[in-house]
């Protein structure tokens, strides 16, 4: 076997139970994926071990979106900000928690890598020219350009392998299992319901092409948001010659005498292998999100015990795990230990519960979130991060954290309300299996869900008065072009904003859950897991949310899990292969 100082020639067993590489990736979501191709891409030879049957994690089932302010796709639209300006948005932001060494390697490296990716992979890229940065009347907010999501692309172009490896659609973020990417394609949808003839004939032959997939393939093959990307990073991996072995779950990390970390111990179906990683080994399994011993510990307001996320069941936080058994620790001083997502509990018939993300409805005019009292909390149409917080802040102690959405008949046959599709879908079947809750009136409606009947009352004749000028005096919604843009632009004079007032009523509940977990092991500006004192532990990387959120457990803008996730293991791997210097990168920014 080759010794642990020098660079394997090639990903090879040399016995039965020992395989030696350049690279040892533990996790193959956005994060893992990224350090692998880049490290790959600069010569190293990777093994990428999964622990689930298939490869994308939280990824696949999320938008697909990144931040990534200043990159080249916004310098092609001639859009060129000053790396001051998104920097003073993350100052006024992220307060205490500003750490100015890995905001600042972010800023930097975020760029090149879309460039990186752009120009010399499978990852191709679509701009958010209309994704505006949450709270809008922050300085140095941003009004769009500074997120970037995956290309669609068909996965028949790939090989079968690859597709055998690859998480499906989530379903309940799908129709009929055929995914709707954010934008403009969920626009056209959307005003399909309303009767639009372009919607309508775009609806049908995306569902046409889709039934026919179904039809032919018995799944659908047109890949978009995180499965898009997930999809175009293993295909970039596999271009080259990256290992990818899933069910392969790493239990212990292997030292050398001098304490490096030189690859792990890993479970596969054959049995265990040590993997000899020459370089290093980087930890990128998901988080904790399904933790629950974690979660109780770290989770505010009782919410880690019964927590509903949208990430895999296999983010266990074995990552955490295993860095602090290498000497590291996890970054207990963030704001908030998840990203928070409002979800919505779907029974389905045959006994099982889905778990909706509300990410589309709570913008659109015509909706409100209150809680048992009837009485509103937060701007609705803010991020999804804010809404759930907003609600644990506002629960009293020893209450169950919990809201309701609410809208009328003229909402629910335009707009998705949770789970349940607008016009031309049924809406009774939403109501029968318990999911929707509707009433005559707002008091009927206040009474069948445990809301104060007069609060709820009050509060949706206020909120009307004020819904018929276009203003929102209690939240200020719709006063921001991220509001602007959940809303509906055929309603004015504000379009965030209609009354409730034609029955029947609707309302669906809402608990917390999330998209994953922000807290994880402390890193430096390369991505190391540093120890107790702030020493890089030799060896050990950390990247997605196996790493503490570089934006300090706030969430400023949409994209702030994968933007991160991809640029700092596009650092990880660049430092793995010792590319010190960006010149290499630089021609593709434009």
């Amino acid at each position: 076997m080759e010794t642990m100082t020098s660079i394997a020639s090639s990903p090879e067993k040399s016995s039965t139970h020992e395989i030696n590489c350049d690279v040892l990736i533990v996790g193959a979501g956005a994060g893992g994926l990224s350090a692998a191709v880049t490290a790959a891409y600069h010569g190293l030879n990777v093994v990428v071990v999964e622990k689930a049957p298939v490869c994308g994690g939280a990824t696949s089932w999320s938008g697909g979106w990144m931040w990534a302010p200043r990159n080249p796709l916004a310098r092609a639209d001639g859009v060129n900000e000053d790396v001051q300006e998104p920097r003073t948005y993350l100052e006024s932001q992220l307060d205490g928690n500003f750490r100015a060494d890995k905001v600042d390697a972010l800023l930097e490296a975020a760029p090149r890598m879309v460039g990186f990716f752009e120009s010399k992979t499978s990852l191709q890229f679509t701009p958010g020219k209309w994704v505006a940065d949450i709270h809008g009347k922050a300085p140095g907010a941003g009004t769009g350009h500074r997120s970037v999501a995956p290309k669609p692309i068909n996965k028949r172009s790939f090989s079968k392998e690859l597709q055998a490896k690859m998480r499906k659609q989530l379903y309940e973020t799908s129709f009929l299992g055929m995914g709707i990417m954010a934008g403009p394609d969920l626009q056209k949808f959307l005003r399909a319901s309303r009767g639009d003839i372009k919607g309508i004939l775009h609806a049908a032959w995306r569902v046409s092409f889709h039934l026919w997939d179904l039809l032919t393939h018995r799944a659908g093959t047109q890949l978009v948001n995180g499965t898009a990307l997930i999809g175009r990073l293993m295909k970039s991996a596999d271009d080259l010659g990256v290992d990818i072995r899933v069910n392969a779950p790493a239990r212990e990390l292997i030292h050398d005498d001098g304490g490096r970390v030189v690859g792990a111990t890993v479970d596969t179906p054959e049995g265990p292998v040590r993997i000899h990683a020459a370089r290093g080994t980087v930890l990128a399994t998901g988080g904790f999100p399904n933790d629950k011993a974690r979660r109780i510990e770290l989770f505010p307001h009782e919410t880690g015990a019964d927590h509903h996320t949208l990430a895999p069941a296999s983010t266990e936080g074995d990552g955490l795990t295993l860095g602090e058994r290498a000497g590291g620790h996890i970054d207990r001083s963030l704001a908030s230990p998840v990203a928070w997502c409002p979800v919505s509990l779907v029974p389905y018939a045959n006994g099982k519960t889905g778990v909706f993300p509300h990410i589309a409805d709570r913008g659109k005019p015509g909706i409100i979130g209150v809680l048992r009292n009837g009485r509103r909390f937060v701007n609705e149409a803010n991020g999804y991060h804010d809404y759930v917080l907003g609600m644990v802040n506002a629960v009293p102690e020893g209450e169950p954290v919990e809201s309701w959405l609410i809208a009328d008949h003229t909402f629910q046959r335009r707009y998705p309300l949770g789970m349940s599709k607008p016009r031309p879908i049924p809406t009774f079947l939403y109501v029968r299996n318990g999911y929707l809750t509707r009433g005559r009136t707002i008091e009927e409606l206040a009474r069948k869900c445990g809301i104060d009947p007069v609060g709820l009352a009050t509060t949706v004749a206020r909120f009307n008065v004020h819904a018929r000028e276009g203003v929102d005096p209690d939240f200020e919604r719709g006063e921001t072009q991220f509001n602007r843009y959940s809303g509906d632009p055929t309603v004015t004079p504000n379009p965030s904003l209609a009354p409730i007032e034609t029955g029947p009523f609707y309302a669906v509940k809402v608990v917390p859950g999330s998209f994953g977990t922000f807290m994880g092991l402390e890193t430096d500006a390369e991505a190391r897991v540093v120890d107790d004192g702030g020493k890089p532990i030799a060896g050990l990387y950390a990247v997605g949310t196996d790493q503490a959120s570089v934006f300090g457990g706030h969430y400023p803008s949409g994209g702030i899990n994968i933007g991160p996730a991809m640029t700092f293991g596009y650092v990880a791997g660049r430092h793995l292969a010792g590319a010190t210097a960006y010149e290499d990168d630089d021609a593709a920014l434009g």
